[in-house]
């Protein structure tokens, strides 16, 4: 079974099922229509007793996936005529497809090799097995764009240990190698990216896809993110953002002000939206994750900081985009009140739009 556009290679290798993602100059990013041509083959194999496993890859040897097509979502932005479903329409069928990825009845073995963000943490993190290698750079950098952490992140993040998923989540911070991300729960095992071929091979002919992720899986070393916990902890424990900021700035070291410079650029609004999306410690189910998620980001997609950054940081690339509000300050309660209010409103419709 192949799939039919290139952007997406889909076929049988032996008792796998192997999803090849095969856009290397755009990172690998998912675009609309691959989410849709992968849609009817994910449900074929899972319903296939021949297919053992699932096993994603990227091409390129950069990243495994950067993320969605933001590009497309840029264009059909207010007052363009036409693709104005897209906002909605593409995060309905996105986020299908991650909950399908999510619930899948066989081994679904994400092979995280290269950049991995956005979409390509959707595609990953929500299914059961995530190799990285010392390749992988992890980040979740939404609101540096307008934009909060989605695709699950809600889940993904609230889950990591301490309040490191909080930290990941407001600064974009970026996790590299196999040792980070298995402290922090993104990863499952590690190996290096030489073994991914002697992996595919094995995994081809094996009954048992998790004892032979066991078997390849290595030692990647120390975790400087499990000695840097403790700091984490303390600043991004506090109860308010700003309560954050203030201890980021009484902190010493140079992760702090590498994380508030982070957060003194992102956007005000989503700054805001990912702290109540995060601030609480619950466990949140996929559906609740998703639910929560595309409430924020239609309020995302109804306001104007997700197409300032993406024209700044994307587009025109002058890396200075011009937030509305400008500062967390001219951000009152009565605003993020009414944001969170309508969001909530617009998750109750992602059942019914399904």
């Amino acid at each position: 079974m192949t799939g039919e556009t290139d952007d997406i290679l889909l076929e049988r290798v032996g008792g796998i099922g192997l999803i090849t993602l095969n856009r290397p100059k755009a990172l690998n990013a998912f675009t609309h229509e691959m989410y849709l041509t992968l849609e009817p083959v994910l449900d074929a194999w899972n319903a296939d007793p021949a297919v053992a496993a699932v096993v994603i890859r990227g091409t390129g040897g950069k990243a495994f996936c950067a993320g969605g097509d933001i590009r497309a979502l840029w264009e059909s932005g207010p007052g363009v005529k036409g693709k104005d479903d897209l906002k909605s329409r593409f995060f309905v069928d996105e986020y299908r497809v991650i909950r399908k990825v999510h619930h899948l009845s066989k081994p679904y073995v994400a092979l995280i090799d290269g950049v991995t963000m956005g979409g390509g943490v959707g595609m990953s993190v929500n299914g059961r097995f995530r190799v990285a290698t010392e390749n992988t750079l992890f980040a979740m950098p939404e609101t540096g764009i307008g934009m909060i952490p989605d695709v699950g992140g809600t889940r993904i993040l609230r889950a990591c240990p301490g309040r490191i998923g909080l930290y990941l989540g407001l600064t974009g911070a970026r996790l590299k190698g196999g040792a980070d991300l298995l402290h922090a729960g993104i990863a499952t095992h590690f190996l290096p990216a030489e073994r991914i071929p002697a992996l595919l091979d094995a995994l081809a002919t094996a009954a048992d896809a998790p004892a032979t992720l066991e078997r390849f899986s290595a030692d990647p070393g120390p975790s400087a993110l499990r000695d840097l916990q403790p700091a984490i902890d303390r600043c991004f424990g506090q109860p308010t953002l700003p309560a954050i900021i203030e201890a980021l700035r009484a902190e010493p070291d140079a992760w702090a002000a590498t994380a508030l410079k982070a957060i003194e650029r992102a956007s005000p609004a989503s700054l805001a939206m990912t702290f109540w999306q995060l601030h609480p410690r619950d466990p949140v189910t996929m559906e609740q994750s998703l639910a929560l998620e595309y409430g924020l980001v239609q309020q995302v997609m109804e306001g104007h900081d997700f197409f300032e950054g993406v024209r700044a940081v994307l587009v025109d690339k002058d890396q200075s985009p011009k937030w509305q509000p400008a500062s967390l300050a001219a951000l009152d309660d009565a605003t993020v009140g009414r944001i969170i209010a309508a969001a909530e409103a617009s998750a109750k419709t992602l059942e019914s739009l399904s």
